[in-house]
């Protein structure tokens, strides 16, 4: 019985993780459109988009090293 629930956290820990590599990818393939320059916001710096970037990477980065250890955890 242990084992059966066991299991289902590890697949759910994989997906998890899974996903946030997905989500990696998909920030880096749409970089430009994602943090590139908006031309409906004049006021927009360079150094608010290169803030923006780096807040959503660290966000990220968090969530992909707290998912990878939760299933490493689980084996």
């Amino acid at each position: 019985m242990e084992n059966e629930i066991l299991a289902v956290f590890r697949i759910l820990a994989f997906v998890v993780f899974a996903a946030a590599l997905y989500a990696g990818y998909h920030l880096l393939k749409n970089h430009e459109k994602l943090f590139g320059v908006d031309p409906n916001m004049p006021s927009e710096g360079s150094s608010s988009r290169s803030y923006s970037k780096m807040q959503v990477f660290a966000i990220w980065a968090h969530v992909l090293i707290a998912s990878g250890s939760v299933a490493l955890m689980l084996e």
